[in-house]
């Protein structure tokens, strides 16, 4: 529900969270294509398109698959045997744990170790383009056009969504998760606990000289009551979903939208691309952050936390220790819908002025995950893989393979109820996302949740995480979305400037990721180093890599 990867054999680490890609296909000077080493596919039956079950006789796919921390077991899970009773499609599953998702992929491509199927593993653009133009992910259109029901409607529907995942050669290497989440486009929150502001006397913060002073407040005036100083006015991890150091309050000194592992800090003003990691204002906005830090009021422990760590100050057991933290959701740094209840008492913070006057709420429109579901060429019925994927897009059962069992999890709506939205309401939640289960895939591979979609279920009251989360980005940061800058959208490259982006990119954002963190904790100085700092960036060829991503901005602008 939220918003809540010879040479090539080299660029695989680097490639593998780039948003980029190109074609090709046969060995050059053998006459051999790669399709041409692919199985055969066998004789099976299909049903005829939108029917079940897909095959007369019980088939099995391979796929490999994310872990997901909310399923418990894929194999055992109630969705999974639903719907391989309604499409007498058998998963032989291989779990990949999530932490090191990338990792086994990067593996997987270069050993050539492929299943039918890889699902939920975020294929970046720049790898659909690597390995499709080699053979080794199965071009689409034709499957889509011939089994694709539900594909070719999502496509006639959302005419944006085809051209998303369309590559420039004109193939559609991937099918898409589409989660149109109207609180995840304005993601880059902050959320700070509310009983203490009004224990203390204090407002809402509404500039970062207000946060500063709320922030001291926090650490001196003992909020939560028990004597000690053991109040944590700032804590974050750099490893969770929108919760990066800079990723909220970096918006009040310079547009910072951190989508995209390859184009993140990259923005668009006046048709033209460019980053906010070299400029004044983001100096400003580091020694603001150090000014934080320096007094104690940013957890030191915030450069190297994980996400679990970061909950269990969130969750402390005596008492409230946690002033604010950054995330997507409350889920980032408690217990979602845990019996302490503490994450409904967090409040989004709206975006705070700067100094200069800069408040933004940085906006991300991308509405899909791309690479969410690939065919690769070992795949011995790519057209009943398509079908069976195919069949995910329909609303019965992205219901239930995102929320689970109908009357249980999710049902119908009743006459008279109203939505999210305040239009009549389509379905309802019965109960909430967010924990862990076995019943549903939790967003695991291709589903289709539109806008519409999710604002059609029935609104709850202020209990209602999905009606919070609505509720606190229109009335907070909808009013900030900016109108003079915008977010680079996915961007697909040709080979040829993937791999040369890919070094780039890779030493390029390494490089500001650990200059943030020395600059905020003062091992490197603002003052004296900084000149030096942007220097650096100019030897590791800035320049080149905008250059790049330009180019590919201008062909898709084109198309």
């Amino acid at each position: 529900m939220y918003k809540k990867a010879g040479k090539i054999a080299s660029l695989v680490i680097a490639v593998s969270m780039l948003l980029a890609g190109c074609s090709g296909g046969s060995k050059e000077g053998s006459g051999e294509t790669e399709e041409s080493k692919a199985p055969a596919a066998q004789t099976v039956e299909l049903s005829a398109p939108g029917t079940y079950p897909l095959v007369k006789d019980k088939t099995t796919l391979k796929i490999m698959v994310r872990g997901n921390p909310l399923v418990e077991n894929f194999e055992t899970n109630e969705f999974t045997k639903w719907y391989e009773e309604k499409t007498n499609v058998h998963i032989e599953w291989e779990v990949v744990p999530e932490q090191s998702m990338q990792e086994k992929l990067n593996l997987v491509l270069a050993s050539e170790d492929y299943p039918d199927v890889i699902m939920g593993l975020n294929v970046s653009p720049t790898q659909q383009m690597i390995y499709g133009s080699q053979g080794a992910f199965l071009p689409l259109n034709d499957l889509i056009e011939k089994e694709g029901t539900q594909t070719k409607k999502m496509f006639q529907d959302n005419p944006e969504i085809k051209d998303t995942v369309t590559a420039i050669d004109g193939k559609i290497y991937a099918l898409p998760e589409v989660n149109d989440c109207y609180h995840c486009s304005m993601s880059q929150k902050m959320w700070i606990y509310e009983p203490w502001l009004k224990k203390l006397g204090l407002e809402m913060p509404k500039t970062t000289d207000d946060l500063y002073n709320v922030l001291k407040a926090f650490k001196e005036k003992d909020p939560n009551g028990n004597g000690k100083k053991d109040e944590v006015p700032l804590s974050i991890t750099q490893k969770s979903w929108r919760s990066t150091i800079d990723s909220f309050l970096m918006n009040s000194f310079i547009y910072n939208p951190v989508y995209g592992s390859s184009s993140k800090h990259m923005y668009i003003k006046g048709g033209k691309l460019d980053v906010a990691y070299n400029k004044p204002e983001w100096r400003e906005g580091l020694r603001y952050l150090n000014k934080l830090y320096k007094d104690g009021l940013i957890a030191p422990e915030s450069f190297t936390q994980d996400e679990n760590q970061l909950i269990q100050q969130g969750e402390n057991p005596d008492t409230v220790i946690l002033g604010a933290s950054t995330g997507g959701h409350e889920g980032v740094f408690t217990q979602l819908l845990g019996e302490s209840g503490r994450w409904k008492e967090y409040k989004a913070v709206p975006p705070l002025k700067g100094p200069e006057g800069v408040q933004y709420a940085a906006t991300d429109t991308t509405a899909l995950t791309p690479g969410s579901f690939i065919i690769t060429k070992k795949a011995k019925n790519p057209e009943l893989a398509l079908r069976w994927a195919d069949g995910l897009y329909e609303k019965e059962m992205t219901l239930r393979s995102v929320y689970g069992r109908p009357d249980q999890e999710w049902r119908d709506a009743k006459d008279g109820e109203i939505g999210i939205n305040g239009k009549p309401a389509v379905w309802s939640e019965l109960k909430s996302f967010g924990t862990v289960q076995n019943v549903n895939w939790a967003q695991t591979g291709p589903a289709m949740r539109s806008n519409d979609f999710r604002l059609s279920a029935v609104a709850k009251g202020d209990d209602d995480l999905e009606v919070i989360l609505y509720n606190e980005t229109k009335n907070k940061y909808e009013p900030y979305k900016p109108t003079d800058v915008s977010t680079v959208p996915p961007l697909f490259l040709t080979n040829e400037q993937a791999s040369e982006v890919a070094d780039l990119a890779k030493t390029i954002n390494d490089y500001v990721d650990e200059m943030i963190a020395r600059f905020v904790i003062g091992d490197a100085s603002l003052d004296t180093e900084w000149d030096s700092y942007v220097s650096q960036l100019d030897n590791m060829n800035l320049k080149r890599y905008l250059e790049i991503y330009q180019t590919a901005y201008d062909e898709k602008n084109k198309k």
